[in-house]
């Protein structure tokens, strides 16, 4: 059955990797794109965004999103991560055409979710202000939207606790106080997170293979990801780079490779451990407890990390074709 998506997102490498895999998949129906800041300015995801639309005749829609997070300061674009512009030594043309939709990216979802109740799932891969907008300008959402699929959080799994902090991971820190909205709406959420994206790994060969085998689609994706492992390597001393945004479009895709956790999820949106992600897991209410009033929603915990690499190099050499 294919999903139709929109696609809310900060190219961003592994956003650019994503796009892709979500453009050419058989089981989704790419219908727009919507920009936020995080890995890029705002302009720059903008254009990015543009950018691939063009290039590889994706046909979406795009939506410009939100500058900056609800409340805190900004933590500034990832540049040691995705570089300048944040397609690392890909940059689009500063000339780009930016076709863009009127309305406000978190306009746009809401609009379009009402024009097309129980059918639209938001795939959103970096920080999550403009859904937390959506969700303020229109909050009978939750009962039109079908599924809301989330890049983000760290609950420990395997160690994994963060990776901008201690105990945070990068979308979620960004804007702490709109990842607590979103997850304690009621509407049905599957995250993502680092439990699950460090499972699954993009090593140097298989992007050379798939460079080899996937035409102007894997040329591409080998020359974005030349900055992206560069700082794998340099930093963690890997070859090959995790497989972040492209994870949450294999959910969308094919949830039934992943194992999921179901709890209520609450957000530290202050202080040193701003985004935490905190699950609660055990039945029965706490004397304090301000996660038994809100929805339980999935946390991916395992997955089949074969089946996504496999998936994914199908999908990208069926550009190809």
């Amino acid at each position: 059955m294919t999903s139709k998506i929109i696609f809310d997102t900060d190219p961003g490498i592994d956003d650019a990797m994503a796009i892709l895999y979500a453009h050419g998949h058989p089981n989704i129906d790419l219908t727009a794109i919507t920009t936020v800041y995080g890995n890029a300015t705002i302009d720059n995801a903008t254009r990015n965004a543009c950018y691939l639309n063009e290039r590889f005749n994706i046909g979406a829609t795009i939506a410009k999103g939100a500058e900056g997070p609800l409340e805190r300061d900004p933590v500034g674009p990832t540049v040691i991560v995705h570089g300048e512009e944040g397609m690392g030594t890909v940059l689009a043309p500063q000339d780009q055409a930016v076709d863009i939709d009127a309305r406000p990216a978190y306009q746009y979802i809401c609009e379009r979710v009402r024009a097309e109740p129980g059918e639209i799932t938001l795939v959103a891969v970096g920080p999550l202000t403009n859904l937390a907008l959506a969700l303020k300008h229109d909050p009978e959402i939750t009962k039109l939207v079908k599924q809301v699929v989330i890049m983000g959080a760290a609950f420990g799994g395997d160690g994994r606790r963060g990776n901008v902090s201690p105990v945070a991971e990068a979308n979620i820190h960004d804007d702490p106080h709109a990842a607590d909205q979103v997850f304690t709406a009621d509407w049905p959420v599957a995250i993502v997170g680092l439990d699950v994206t460090h499972q699954t790994f993009f090593s140097d060969t298989y992007l050379d293979e798939l460079r080899e085998s996937a035409g102007e689609a894997g040329e591409f994706i080998w020359q974005v990801s030349r900055y992206y492992l560069d700082f794998y390597s340099r930093k963690l001393g890997l070859q090959g780079c995790h497989v972040h945004d492209p994870s949450a479009v294999a959910y969308a895709a094919n949830p039934e490779w992943f194992t999921t956790r179901l709890g209520p999820v609450r957000v530290v949106t202050d202080g040193p451990a701003a985004g935490m992600t905190i699950q609660k897991t055990e039945p029965g209410r706490f004397h304090h407890d301000g996660w038994s009033d809100y929805r339980e929603q999935q946390v991916c915990v395992e997955v089949d990390s074969d089946a996504i690499l496999d998936d994914y190099r199908r999908v990208i050499i069926g550009l190809s074709g």
